[in-house]
């Protein structure tokens, strides 16, 4: 993958000057084997006191107190960073792990904990149902497994992209056969969860090469993406991308990985106004390669 610049601008306006509550922002992603971080930089208007701090998942966390009024809330958040990915579906699971079901190691069951439970209502066990509806028998191979229910997704419902606030449940993006990425992407981790594996929540960004000139375009780009982790043993947390029907994609930029999507807000605080203040917002959001430095001659 090339050298990558992230831009994310996210901008409130209002009618009068608010007071501004804190805000708790997660834009920066941590160094790891397959990505590095170049450089950062956080801009914001108006100016705040910043304070980093790691939480409960070990994401960066970026809290501000603004220390004045303002009719326009602005934060950029600027990354070059280098993506390092498998090149394709270069893992190796553990012998036990390769045809479901399997049983987690009671260490694995340990640290998983909450990210193996489902959680949210199904009451009916119409999304076990459905989840259940790809094992093609007993046993099976854990990756077509997966990688079917991962097809089934992309194929089987429409992307929409919401504006509206939050994530649908699952039994609502079951019921109305379309959704966001972050829609999908619960909808796979609460199927995975109901056939007992351990899935966790990824928001972060996606490179489009189509933006460059170089290839098709991919769903998803020029917002903030996400997409799912399950964890396979021998092989790690493995990336689900049921948007766009990949797995272990080189073009998925992690910023953060959480148990639930309501922790995984990129951009979330309030304000203190009149009623009728709030104008709305923008969200601008390019991921763009960064021209290699000519020879010198």
């Amino acid at each position: 993958m090339p050298t990558l610049t992230v831009r994310h601008v996210t901008q409130y306006n209002y009618a009068n000057p608010v007071v501004f509550q804190p805000h708790r922002l997660m834009l920066r992603p941590r160094d790891s084997h397959d990505l590095r971080l170049v450089s950062a930089e956080l801009s914001l208007w108006p100016h705040g006191n910043v304070r980093w701090l790691h939480d409960v998942f070990g994401n960066s966390v970026t809290v501000v107190d603004f220390v004045e009024p303002s009719n326009e809330l602005k934060i950029e958040s600027v990354l070059t960073l280098e993506r390092y990915g498998l090149g394709g579906l270069n893992f190796e699971l553990e012998e036990s792990a390769k045809e479901y079901p399997f049983v987690y190691s009671s260490d694995d069951r340990i640290d998983l904990g909450r990210m193996l439970d489902c959680h949210y209502p199904d009451a009916n066990g119409e999304l076990e149902a459905w989840a259940k509806g790809f094992v093609a028998s007993r046993p099976t191979d854990t990756m077509a497994l997966l990688t079917d229910l991962n097809n089934g997704i992309h194929r089987g419902f429409a992307y929409n992209l919401r504006h509206e606030e939050g994530t649908q449940a699952p039994l609502e993006t079951l019921k109305l056969g379309t959704g966001s990425c972050r829609d999908f992407a619960l909808l796979l981790i609460e199927a995975a969860r109901a056939l007992g594996f351990g899935a966790r929540f990824v928001t972060g960004y996606l490179y489009d090469p189509a933006l460059d000139g170089d290839a098709q375009s991919v769903v998803g780009a020029g917002a903030t993406h996400a997409w799912a982790d399950i964890y396979l043993p021998g092989a790690g947390w493995i990336e689900f991308d049921p948007t766009n029907g990949t797995i272990a994609a080189d073009n998925l930029i992690r910023v953060a990985v959480t148990r639930d999507p309501s922790q995984a807000v990129p951009v979330a605080g309030g304000f203190t106004g009149n009623v009728g203040d709030y104008l709305g917002m923008t969200v601008e959001v390019s991921v763009r390669a960064v021209a290699p430095a000519p020879l010198a001659a």
